[in-house]
């Protein structure tokens, strides 16, 4: 049985690393196999000597993140776990340094929650054009669209342009009632709804009115030239080669994309190859292309849709595996 202190600078950083009802600390405690009790200004870990040193590097990461004005929620409250538990304790270090992207209208600062959100936000920094696959909940769409106005504020370009297939709706749009657009708005809600977290409603309204942000399904996008603009595909696993092909070369001057996806979630009609899947090795070399992958580890949401994303992932390595 080993016993370590851990001093605390401030006790108002021992209430917000336990949390609610000491929640996080009884989740700690699970996780290592110890016993956390805390005086004044610091905290004793007791337990096996393994289960200790992990505890205490784990209270080590969450206060580094705290000092940086984070919250310690479920998610990185478990990422944390994760890293420790890999010994990649550095990249707690690397996750209390991520710049701030942007604030939401609502005074929320943008950031990446995870390092594969980090390597995600630095490459569409660094490249012309970045390709971003990883499961639903990565914060895939959300975060170029928060690069996207962020690089619009700072007027490095004067349109953001979000598009994605409406593969979903096949041949049935005819049936659909209203014009085009109205058909086709449904399966864009999930880039309004990224914008209007972003902007503000009458902030989007105006901008929109205006021309400055234009979202469209990507058939709208064909025989275009798009200059001086931010473009976000997104949904790509949804388009054919021949699509993602037209898309990649509309990009003009002074413009950036960034194409988003899940290779896990293809609709496209049996037989019909994923544009999306198709870019990722086709383009793999070319310089000034980035193709980054995320994975259920870079997850933000629920803690259980991780659980299920990694179930998923369990049993689609064992098909291949059987192949």
């Amino acid at each position: 049985m080993l016993e370590q202190t851990v001093n605390i600078d401030r006790v108002e950083q021992i209430i917000t690393l336990f949390g609610n009802l000491d929640c996080n600390a009884r989740a700690i405690e699970r996780e290592y196999g110890v016993t956390i009790l805390t005086h004044d200004s610091s905290i004793t870990v007791r337990g096996e000597p393994e289960g200790v040193s992990a505890a205490v590097r784990a209270i080590h990461g969450l206060i580094a993140l705290i000092e940086k004005g984070e919250m310690i929620t479920d998610q990185n409250l478990h990422y944390v776990f994760s890293l420790i538990n890999d010994g990649r304790d550095e990249g707690i270090r690397e996750l209390t340094d991520a710049d701030c992207v942007c604030i939401t209208a609502k005074g929320k600062p943008v950031k990446a929650k995870t390092l594969g959100q980090r390597k995600y936000l630095q490459a569409i920094e660094q490249n012309t054009i970045t390709v971003g696959v990883g499961p639903a909940g990565t914060g895939k769409t959300y975060l170029a669209v928060a690069m996207a106005v962020q690089a619009f504020r700072a007027k490095q370009v004067s349109r953001i342009i979000l598009t994605r297939p409406a593969v979903e709706a096949g041949e049935k749009l005819g049936f659909l009632p209203g014009d085009l657009q109205q058909k086709v708005d449904p399966y864009l809600r999930p880039l309004y709804d990224a914008l209007f977290d972003m902007l503000g409603a009458e902030a989007f309204n105006r901008y929109h009115e205006r021309g400055d942000i234009e979202v469209a399904p990507l058939a709208y996008m064909r025989g275009r030239t798009l200059d001086d603009s931010f473009i976000i595909l997104d949904e790509a696993q949804n388009t054919t080669c021949e699509q993602m092909k037209m898309f990649l070369t509309r990009l003009g001057f002074n413009s950036k994309a960034v194409v988003t996806g899940d290779i896990t979630q293809i609709d496209l009609p049996d037989g019909k190859r994923s544009g999306l899947r198709d870019a990722m090795t086709v383009l793999k070399n070319v310089e000034d292309i980035a193709v980054i992958k995320l994975s259920g580890r870079d997850v933000v949401r629920h803690k259980l849709v991780m659980e299920i994303i990694k179930a998923y992932e369990k049993q689609e390595e064992n098909r291949r595996k059987l192949k």
